[in-house]
């Protein structure tokens, strides 16, 4: 009555087979050949860049991705996301009427240096329409208006901004501003930032469609959105321009293609030209997101509805359990590849009850050439109560045996 470990496992790769099968056919026949890729087109003199698979994180190419570099008004795509998740969480809303503090004007007003929406002194203004300026014309009076406006004043919104930041895995970053003028102690990284604006599409795609509006009138002054891809390649729906001197000329960048959408971060890029800093860092991401869409391709592989496996459950009610992954799993690949593709799961010799519905069982590992290029954990999908006492005690006879 020994449970034989051969038989478990052959079970556990049939069972991943077969799913695999019905999730991704790629008949051997009619699979594409494999593309041969060329190297990533490295944005001209840009510090730090990546592109990055929005459905699934995957990084596809980068440089320097973790090195600390100033986001400049790329850090108010943070701001609209603490701003939308506020108002998700009931403390704001989209009519509050924000009042345009003489910090707000002073420091972002028209007066000063940087992007501006031109907001008067004292004014009371929408809290939906300052977001728009904020995200449209870049208006630091507008991102300072907001931030005292959501926690009281600046400070405590910083503290807001980091707070949400680690919540989104930007291990890398601290703001000390809402609006990104140089600050020493004001960084991020490529990686973090794309992730900002993966976090910003999945979790806030109506705040997030601000991005491609090409053009917004506030106090009377119409201004066009700095993001010149918006003219260039309908494709494109944001996300957010950044420059100062220190930072140099900065671009994160999403598009969606079809089924797939693309994130690339384009940082750094110093030349006295404006002209060509706005021509460079907008070739730089477009060229980035041109050669991600050539040669990768995103699948979904499997969705929480395809039962992956059953393994054996010791001292349960049941003997087995139904396996299968928690979230829709979906990877990206060079083109023609997916056929490769080999599936192993990963489940501990001995499952004992009792099981949560949705408890983490094992893990689904995903191998391409050999080297595994993705995980995804597996969960019970339905709870699994203990045995009755002699049938916990005949169970662990058999454990004891088998471990003979």
């Amino acid at each position: 009555m020994r449970f034989p470990r051969v038989l478990v496992a052959s079970a556990a790769v049939c069972a991943v087979a077969v799913a695999m099968a019905q999730s991704v056919p790629v008949p051997n026949s009619a699979a594409p050949a494999a593309v041969q890729i060329p190297s990533a087109p490295a944005p001209a003199l840009a510090g730090s860049w990546l592109v990055m698979d929005f459905n699934n994180g995957q990084i596809l190419a980068s440089q320097n991705p973790d090195a600390r570099m100033e986001p400049a008004s790329i850090t108010k795509v943070m701001t609209s996301y603490v701003v939308a998740a506020e108002i998700k969480a009931g403390k704001i809303k989209p009519t509050d009427q924000v009042m345009i503090s003489e910090n707000a004007w002073r420091g972002g007003g028209g007066g000063t240096d940087g992007s501006t929406s031109f907001l008067p002194l004292g004014s009371m203004v929408a809290l939906e329409e300052l977001e728009r300026g904020m995200v449209i014309q870049s208006g630091n009076d507008a991102a300072i208006a907001l931030a005292e406006h959501v926690a009281g004043s600046e400070q405590a919104f910083i503290e807001l901004m980091n707070t949400y930041a680690k919540k989104i895995g930007m291990n890398n970053s601290h703001f000390n501003n809402p609006h990104g003028l140089p600050d020493p102690n004001h960084y991020s990284t490529a990686r973090d930032l794309a992730l900002l604006g993966r976090a910003m599409i999945r979790d806030f795609p109506e705040p997030y469609a601000y991005n491609k509006i090409k053009e917004y009138t506030v106090n009377g002054i119409r201004q066009h959105n700095r993001n010149g891809l918006l003219w260039k390649d309908a494709s494109v729906d944001g996300i957010k321009t950044g420059h100062t001197a220190a930072a140099g000329y900065c671009l994160l960048a999403s598009a969606k293609r079809g089924e797939q959408r693309l994130i690339s971060v384009v940082l750094g890029i110093q030349t006295t030209s404006q002209r060509e800093g706005f021509r460079l860092r907008e070739d730089g991401n477009l060229a980035l997101l041109n050669w991600g869409f050539r040669f990768f391709e995103t699948r979904t592989l499997y969705t929480p509805d395809k039962i992956i496996t059953t393994p054996r459950v010791w001292k349960g009610a049941d003997n087995s359990t139904a396996l299968a992954v928690a979230t829709p799993f979906s990877l990206t690949v060079p083109r023609g590849r997916f056929d490769a593709l080999k599936a192993n799961v990963d489940v501990p010799k001995y499952i004992i009850a009792p099981l949560k519905a949705g408890q983490q069982v094992g893990t689904l590992k995903i191998s391409l050439d050999g080297k595994v290029i993705a995980e995804a954990p597996l969960v019970a999908k339905t709870a699994v109560a203990e045995a009755g006492f002699f049938g916990r005690l005949w169970d662990g006879f058999l454990m004891w045996w088998d471990s003979l």
